[in-house]
């Protein structure tokens, strides 16, 4: 029987088991597809949240996260020549969690779709000290020895050569070492575990006492015992071989495809990241475009890149003068940065329709801001008839509009600024960044290499009661 067979009807016996051990009365059937809570870094449901910053202020550090994620997408030292570096893990946006081993340990850990590794804080029997410890319902490391079905990864494995860094170690174990700009190095052991997740499509599920789960074994994982004032781990969902989304479409029937739906940073709602069939975006508007293959010596394989044609706003047209421009689609980057020769004439158009008094940029971060002092909240919404759409038109004829809310955010109490920055030595790396994807169900499928985008009220697609997040 071929491994692929093997391991997908092995999931099923495995996803059985856990429905009669618990007394479930349902699980997840392979092939329909689960969804999970995104978790924002800022929400009152993260051990992130900071109480005393405003709503204001959560926005403006977002932006400032992202000038520094912006950075670590592109190429070593800026140069288009230069090797890759992996993301500073300090910059993440989005939170989901994951049930670890036999018996479960429950962790948090970052959603990105920016990198391939899933790797964990591993206590090997100890208590971790982090700066940021989880909220108390999830544990702050997992620990190997506590579980029954956990275990190394060979150096000779096709895992461990897919994995850049790797070597022996003196037991022939797969060993690796993570470099990060501006961080320590994290070294890791390449081991294997049973992921389990709450099928959780209405929300409130706690574990298998209350709502599907979808069983994985035999992930392919990072476990990192290196104490830092990061997450307790990150969910790689690019398009390597060991991201998550690769090996969940190798033990399963679900495929290599997932999507996200982003809830406004305003509103205070969950967002949900689902798999499989649920995946497939079908709201009216929804545009496909293909995925474009990225020079390794550029960017990393595992980023999405489509094509941008050309900026449309109103009917004004804007386009590099000698190529289409390779924009990542990244949802822990909250910016979005275009090339300046886009950008700049963008600008002078939409300070040209925008009948508002222009402001400074506080910490002088963005490149246009506008005076709302005397928009009052009940009147929120009428900046739609004073702020333009702004049309991306992508390859294939994917036409995907942004609305005011994508394009511009409040950092400030009366003073809005335009969410894009130009893509600079800096930051080198062209990037749709999840401002401009809030109130978007984007679909990713990487067996057709495409990616899909629909307006959506992404606040209803984690019906679950939203936690209040501080004012």
């Amino acid at each position: 029987m071929a491994g692929t067979e093997y391991r997908a009807l092995f999931l099923v016996g495995v996803v059985l088991l856990t429905a009669q051990l618990c007394g479930c009365t349902a699980y997840v059937v392979v092939g329909s597809g689960f969804s999970v809570e995104l978790i924002h870094r800022d929400s009152a449901k993260s051990p992130f949240h900071d109480p005393s910053l405003t709503a204001h202020a959560r926005v403006l550090a977002a932006v400032r996260r992202s000038k520094a994620r912006a950075a670590a997408l592109g190429p070593a030292g800026g140069s288009p020549d230069g090797a890759v570096s992996e993301l500073v893990p300090r910059p993440f946006e989005y939170l989901m969690a994951v049930n670890v081993g036999t018996p479960l340990t429950r962790m948090l850990a970052v959603a990105d779709t920016g990198s391939d590794l899933v790797w964990l804080k591993c206590s090997n029997g100890s208590s971790s000290t982090a700066d940021h410890p989880p909220s108390s319902d999830a544990a702050a490391a997992f620990d190997p020895s506590s579980s029954s079905t956990y275990g190394l990864v060979g150096c000779q494995s096709g895992a461990c050569h897919s994995l850049p860094g790797s070597s022996c170690d003196a037991r022939s174990n797969c060993k690796y070492v993570r470099s990060y700009p501006d961080a320590p190095q994290m070294p890791g052991l390449l081991s294997t575990e049973t992921f389990t997740f709450d099928d959780a499509p209405g929300g409130g599920c706690a574990g298998c006492r209350d709502c599907p789960q979808l069983v994985v074994p035999g992930v392919d994982f990072g476990c990192s015992s290196i104490d830092t004032a990061v997450p307790t781990g990150f969910v790689g969902l690019g398009a390597g071989n060991l991201s998550m989304i690769s090996q969940i479409g190798a033990a399963t029937s679900l495929g290599r495809r997932f999507s996200y739906c982003l809830a406004p940073y305003s509103v205070n709602a969950s967002s949900a990241l689902n798999f499989g069939s649920r995946a497939a975006v079908t709201e009216p508007g929804a545009v496909t475009t293909q995925l474009r293959p990225t020079p390794s010596a550029a960017a990393s394989s595992s980023f999405y890149t489509v094509e941008l044609e050309s900026v449309k706003i109103g009917n004004s047209t804007f386009t590099l003068p000698y190529r289409s421009s390779n924009v990542v689609v990244d949802s822990g980057t909250a910016l979005t940065y275009l090339d300046k020769l886009l950008l700049d004439p963008m600008v002078e158009e939409l300070t040209r329709r925008i009948n508002l008094t222009r402001m400074p940029s506080p910490e002088a971060l963005l490149e246009l801001c506008f005076d709302v002092g005397g928009v009052t909240q009940d009147q929120e919404w009428a900046l739609e008839k004073v702020v333009p759409d702004v049309t991306l038109e992508l390859g294939g004829g994917a036409v995907v509009t942004l609305r005011p809310e994508n394009t511009f955010v409040e950092v400030e109490e009366g003073v809005m600024c335009l969410a894009m920055a130009p893509v600079t030595q800096e930051q080198p790396v062209a990037v749709i960044g999840n401002f401009a994807q809030q109130n978007m169900h984007v679909g990713y499928d990487l067996d057709k290499r495409t990616i899909t985008f629909a307006p959506a009220d992404c606040a209803s697609s984690y019906p679950s009661p939203p936690a209040s997040l501080a004012s």
